[in-house]
């Protein structure tokens, strides 16, 4: 099956995507929130497929603005909902590649803490599957 995602669709993965990163950064602003955000990039730029492609590409289209974590998670969480949805309607296994690659990134965000990771890092995760789940 061939997917045709346009400029927008592509903004919206590249959003939701690295956006999780970004908020997994801010949940851990006490700790080491470059090490976080590190973790959850390199994820990310390890994808394959559609997914891999689009997350590579250089563009400045990332949307992350926003003066709290709050006003982030309302452009982000929303993204990642959009996103599945349009992969689902298009390739239900690219969507499910999406889905994965997403999953990793913010569990290597994660793991940058010994043991388990903080509370507020383990709720954000849990509003970021929520998210994409929610298509």
């Amino acid at each position: 099956m061939s997917i045709t995602l346009t400029d927008q669709d592509k903004s919206t993965l590249r959003t939701a995507a690295y956006g999780a990163v970004t908020l997994m950064s801010a949940a851990d602003a006490a700790g080491k929130p470059h090490k976080v955000a590190t973790e959850g990039s390199i994820a990310l730029a390890s994808a394959t497929g559609l997914v891999g492609h689009v997350l590579a590409e250089k563009t400045r289209d990332i949307n992350l603005n926003g003066k709290s974590v709050a006003a982030i998670a309302d452009h982000v969480l929303p993204a990642l909902t959009a996103a599945m949805s349009l992969l689902k309607q298009q390739d239900p296994a690219e969507a499910g590649n999406f889905r994965r690659t997403v999953l990793v990134a913010i569990e290597a965000a994660a793991r940058t803490h010994q043991g388990r990771p903080n509370l507020t890092m383990a709720d954000m995760t849990r509003k970021i599957t929520e998210a994409l789940d929610a298509a």
